[in-house]
């Protein structure tokens, strides 16, 4: 085991989609004005929930992967990831929204999007008791209804490149949650959580994922009065 595994994760997640931000044909470094404000306002509101959840005990960090400098109750890597891993998803949202066509779902999307919402607040309220399972399912339906109803255009591209981001969601999460490792980087408490696993991660982190990328996503359009290019 070495101290510098959550940090490895953090800075090889990163590295790719940040030296090719600076190719001719992505120029993602011009969006940084806005990219940077998004990534930061999501990371403030996710850290805080971070840092409740640890002094509930709901999740936790072993210190055997960890440097150990901690930012109040969080490690440094824990703060690093909601800053490497927004961007290497934005990143890889922009490469490949221009390859979607516009009307993709475009028929469709509002059933899909109310119908979603709707499933993961019954989700919620049936496992209200799970701390982690209520809030990430809440908090992700109450981001698709108003993205529904604010009829915003990308959100059906959006989901496509989730699909896809959660192929390098499962090698990540899978490393954080303990797949391939003597024990897990992040663990969670049996009290937080339904208990359903894909491999070792905990079905929760990928709504709760999805809702940290939508959010970044969301306000990075925003701050730029702007499109992410079709």
């Amino acid at each position: 085991m070495t101290k510098y595994t959550y940090l490895l994760i953090d800075l090889l997640s990163v590295l790719i989609p940040l030296a090719f931000s600076f190719h001719h044909k992505i120029q993602l470094y011009k969006y940084w004005a806005a990219l940077i404000p998004a990534i930061f306002i999501t990371a403030l509101f996710y850290l805080l929930w971070d840092s409740w959840f640890v002094y509930l005990g709901v999740w936790g960090f072993n210190q055997h992967y960890i440097t150990g400098i901690h930012i109040g109750n969080l490690p440094l890597e824990e703060v690093l990831f909601f800053i490497c891993i927004p961007y290497a998803c934005i990143f890889t949202y922009k490469c490949i929204s221009g390859l979607i066509p516009s009307t993709y779902l475009q028929g469709s999307i509002a059933y899909i999007n109310y119908i979603f919402a709707a499933i993961l607040a019954i989700l919620a309220i049936i496992f209200h008791n799970k701390p982690y399972t209520l809030s990430a399912f809440a908090l992700l339906a109450v981001m698709i209804l108003i993205g529904a109803i604010k009829k915003l255009a990308w959100l059906p591209k959006f989901y496509l490149v989730y699909i896809i981001l959660l192929i390098p969601f499962l090698v990540v999460n899978g490393l954080l949650t303990g797949t391939g490792l003597a024990r897990a980087v992040v663990w969670y408490s049996a009290n937080g959580i339904i208990g359903l696993r894909i491999l070792t991660i905990p079905i929760e982190d990928i709504f709760y994922g999805m809702g940290l990328i939508l959010s970044n996503i969301w306000i990075y359009q925003s701050v730029r009065h702007y499109k992410l290019p079709d």
